[in-house]
C-alpha cells in the first residue's frame, strides 16, 4: 500500500521535473482521503496553506502510478493557475476552455492523458467496485 509519504515524494519529484517555473509560495501538503468514483483528486486551501487530496483508493498497487502522477500534475496546474494558491488567478474558472488539458500537454503529459482516458474507460469502474 502506498502512503502519504509516497505522495509527498511524488509531489516533490513532479514539481521539480515538470513545474520548475511555478514558485511554491506557501506550504503544500498532499494526502490520500475519500473514495470517490468520479473524482480522482482536488486542491483546497487550508488557511494560508494548500492541500492536494487524492482518492484514497489510489493507495492500492493495482492503480497504475501514472494515474497518481497525472492526478498530482493536474492539481499542480490548478496551483500554477492561482486556484487555492497565493499565485494570481490566470482564469475565471479552473477548467475554462480546456486549460488544464492544454497545460498538461505543454508540460509533457499528453501520452499519460491518453493512457488515463483508456484506463478510466476500461479499468476504473471494475477496480472501484473491487477496492471500495
Amino acid at each position: 500500500m502506498r502512503d502519504n509519504y509516497f505522495l509527498q515524494k511524488r509531489l516533490v519529484q513532479i514539481w521539480t521535473e515538470f513545474f520548475p517555473d511555478v514558485p511554491k509560495l506557501n506550504e503544500v501538503s498532499i494526502i490520500f482521503k475519500g473514495k470517490a468514483k468520479w473524482k480522482f483528486g482536488h486542491i483546497e486551501s487550508q488557511g494560508k496553506n494548500t492541500r492536494i487530496v487524492l482518492n484514497r483508493l489510489f493507495r492500492s498497487q493495482i492503480v497504475p502510478q501514472y494515474i497518481i502522477d497525472l492526478t498530482i500534475a493536474h492539481e499542480l496546474v490548478h496551483y500554477a493557475h492561482g486556484f487555492h494558491s497565493p499565485l494570481p488567478k490566470k482564469y475565471k474558472y479552473p477548467h475554462q476552455g480546456g486549460i488544464v488539458k492544454k497545460e498538461l500537454n505543454k508540460r509533457g503529459f499528453k501520452e499519460l492523458q491518453k493512457l488515463e482516458h483508456k484506463w478510466f474507460k476500461t479499468e476504473w469502474t471494475h477496480l472501484y467496485d473491487v477496492l471500495r
